[in-house]
């Protein structure tokens, strides 16, 4: 079996293969780009693995005319660019000791032991530079069959990196089709624990590209019935989120992972899982938006279309109804809205706090009228 695709053929790319190839070294694609190019998905990242040691890969980009740099030299990767792209090579490596995210790790010269060092079978999926395929340890078939299965013992694996427990959700969510690898879920089901000693950097991380997936439902539902979800979100309900998901695909919105947080609640999500000052007044907003009473029409004035359409979806869903194409007009509506009075029309006769509350019944007057009064309406 072969791979294939734009990025295989790119001149810069091939020119990163040609200075391990040329040299006598092993230039192997490996993980997401050969997994994505066999699922036809589109690929992003470069990562090529080498039986060259690190010192020689800066070496011989060098005299190829590439920019090594050293980003994870300690680990055994360096980052080529070439043509302007980033390749990550990195040595085959071999576990010696695990402790977490702090394995003891050596080099080897041996593609399988490389690929025992990593989570999951459709992600140790080599290619030569030709594309054609090698797979040590199974992984084409797992692929195929769109399950997401841990190398060997699941509970070693997580052992090594805990977050692996969320990874294995989040890939079945993007990758994987009917149920969840049962051997993995009862594992992750057994040391769900250890994701409380994770960052919470990379637990937001990994939750936002969870729930960024076409339809996370049936993964956070397994990760609830796990008991993995209440260790990340305490809290959390999951009971709204399918609701959300077919609401969305019932009016063309794309994924989102803020709107799907706020249907999965939690307490201090914004804080557990360390979201940009942006995402947690977004989230913030959403949540408060649900629990109003204001009219879509108003939503659009007051928060966009966009975030107006959230908190429609959002509703939507609460309520066990379909989105209907009225709330959505009156968003539009409300979102092209300008309210016509200022606080210069109202002065001298309004001053102070007194001038804030009048312009406060003024604009709800407009409002009211679904922004049909203008403003001279309003000053009389």
């Amino acid at each position: 079996m072969k791979v294939s695709g734009k990025w295989l053929d790119r001149t810069a790319t091939q020119a990163v293969c040609r200075m391990l190839t040329e040299a006598g070294h092993q230039a192997l694609f490996v993980g997401g780009c050969v997994r994505n190019a066999l699922l036809g998905v589109e690929v992003a990242d470069i990562d090529i693995a080498t039986d060259a040691l690190p010192e020689t890969v800066v070496e011989l980009a060098e005299k190829a005319g590439l920019k090594p740099v050293p980003t994870g030299i300690d680990h055994g990767t360096i980052t080529v660019v070439s043509g302007g792209l980033p390749h990550e090579v990195t040595t085959f490596r071999k576990d010696v000791e695990t402790f977490g995210r702090h394995a003891t790790v050596a080099y080897s010269l041996d593609v399988t032991e490389d690929a025992r060092r990593r989570d999951f079978t459709m992600n140790a999926l080599y290619a030569r530079p030709d594309g054609r395929v090698i797979d040590p340890l199974g992984g084409l078939d797992d692929l195929r069959a769109r399950r997401v299965r841990f190398i060997e013992n699941p509970h070693d694996r997580i052992r090594e990196d805990y977050l692996r427990i969320l990874r294995f959700f989040r890939f079945h969510a993007w990758y994987g089709q009917g149920g969840l690898d049962p051997d993995g879920l009862a594992a992750c089901a057994e040391l769900a624990d250890g994701v409380e000693n994770l960052s919470r950097e990379r637990l937001g991380a990994e939750m936002l590209k969870l729930l960024s997936a076409p339809d996370p439902a049936p993964a956070v539902a397994a990760m609830r019935a796990s008991g993995v979800l209440g260790r990340v979100l305490p809290g959390a309900d999951d009971r709204l989120l399918a609701p959300l998901v077919h609401l969305e695909d019932s009016i063309g919105a794309a994924p989102d992972p803020i709107r799907r947080l706020a249907a999965l609640g939690g307490e201090g999500a914004a804080e557990r899982l360390r979201l940009s000052k942006a995402q947690a007044r977004r989230l913030t907003r959403l949540g408060d938006g649900m629990a109003s009473a204001a009219p879509a029409a108003e939503l659009g004035y007051r928060d966009g279309a966009e975030a107006g359409r959230d908190i429609v979806l959002l509703r939507a869903a609460l309520a066990g109804q379909p989105v209907v194409q009225a709330a959505l007009d009156d968003l539009a509506l409300g979102a092209g809205a300008r309210f016509p009075v200022m606080a210069a029309d109202l002065m001298p006769e309004w001053q102070g706090p007194a001038l804030g509350r009048r312009l406060d019944e003024l604009e709800r007057q407009w409002i009211a009228s679904r922004f049909a009064l203008g403003r001279d309406e309003l000053l009389q």
